[in-house]
């Protein structure tokens, strides 16, 4: 069939020429557009090589990179994920919660209360991501539609745990030691996004479940023809966007040192999937790479930070943002009917 991105089973994802070009595209020109804003920023405002400015971005870009890595894995099988900023608020407001009541009933069990904490803020995601994966998977219910419910639903759990209030008394050592420690000069966080990306590259590389993701994202009719469990695997698709998300609210819970429910929040959302598309990662399913996402999530970081030091109003940079994800989708559109005329 013309146009379609035919993939073999059980062996490696085969990407039909659009979509090897746009690949291609995205792996020559996101080093390139990195470089000039960090050569135009260097000229335009000194500020910018700053070391306190530079390890805020190191900060940011993980926080991002993470998010992206799981929207990506939904993208690749065709889904969307819309709830990942209220995840990582939910994550950060529970995980405060339940750190708050094991410290209070046990204070000497430092131990037992970050680990209480994380995995609570953990369960989040995983209940979320088998929500958004069962409607999607089972009751074939719009992946737009279902996590848009879902943000709804994190959205007010989260603010009626806290009543909008910061949540406070997490451990010390798990906000001084972890949250904003530097290990080499470099944060925390840096260390378990680069972890993350790592595992998430072996997963797309060396694991069928990986091979399986971009069959289905590429045909779905073949893939279960083929014999693939579909329904399982987008229901992992799911919980390892939301699990990603938790991951990345813990990190940003222990560095602000308290729970909050407005944490992350819409723009996260619209960056994380700016991010993935930008990266490589198609809105149609079937391609993406980690380590391109990854790099997009810098390159987004790095742009919002230059507008915060260029002291461009916030408004602005929302509209700035919405153009550059407008024009990624748009670009990933036109790819496609290019694709079927083919």
């Amino acid at each position: 069939m013309s146009g379609q991105n035919l993939t073999g089973l059980p062996g490696r994802p085969q990407y039909s020429m659009e979509q090897l070009t746009r690949a291609m595209l995205a792996v020559g020109l996101l080093p390139i557009l990195l470089i000039l804003t960090v050569v135009v920023m260097s000229i335009v405002e000194p500020k910018f090589y700053g070391i306190f400015n530079v390890l805020n971005v190191l900060r940011q870009s993980s926080f991002l990179a993470i998010v992206a890595c799981g929207q990506m894995l939904v993208l690749i099988v065709g889904g969307l994920d819309l709830s990942v900023g209220a995840v990582v608020a939910l994550t950060s407001s529970v995980m405060a919660k339940t750190m708050q009541a094991i410290g209070f009933v046990m204070p000497e069990a430092v131990g037992l209360t970050i680990f209480g904490g994380i995995m609570a803020g953990l369960g989040c995601g995983l209940g979320i991501g088998l929500l958004n994966g069962a409607c999607v998977a089972f009751l074939r219910i719009s992946p737009f539609m279902v996590t848009l419910g879902t943000l709804w639903i994190a959205t007010g759990i989260g603010l009626l745990l806290t009543n909008g209030i910061p949540v406070y008394g997490m451990p010390d050592v798990f906000i001084n030691d972890f949250g904003r420690a530097l290990w080499f000069g470099i944060p925390t966080t840096v260390y378990v996004a680069l972890g993350v990306v790592f595992l998430v590259v072996l997963l797309q590389r060396k694991t069928v479940l990986g091979r399986y993701l971009y069959a289905i994202g590429g045909n779905m009719q073949a893939a279960t023809v083929s014999g693939v469990a579909t329904t399982g695997y987008i229901i992992i698709a799911y919980v390892l966007c939301s699990m990603l998300a938790s991951v990345s609210g813990i990190l940003q819970t222990a560095r602000l040192g308290s729970g909050q429910a407005t944490m992350g929040g819409d723009l996260l959302m619209l960056e994380s999937i700016a991010a993935a598309v930008i990266g490589g990662a198609s809105l149609r399913g079937g391609i993406g790479r980690a380590e391109m996402v990854a790099l997009s999530a810098v390159f987004l970081s790095i742009l919002s930070n230059s507008m915060n030091l260029m002291r461009i109003d916030s408004k602005m940079q929302l509209v700035i943002l919405g153009l550059i994800l407008v024009a990624a989708v748009a670009i990933d559109e036109l790819g496609k009917r290019r694709q079927i005329r083919g």
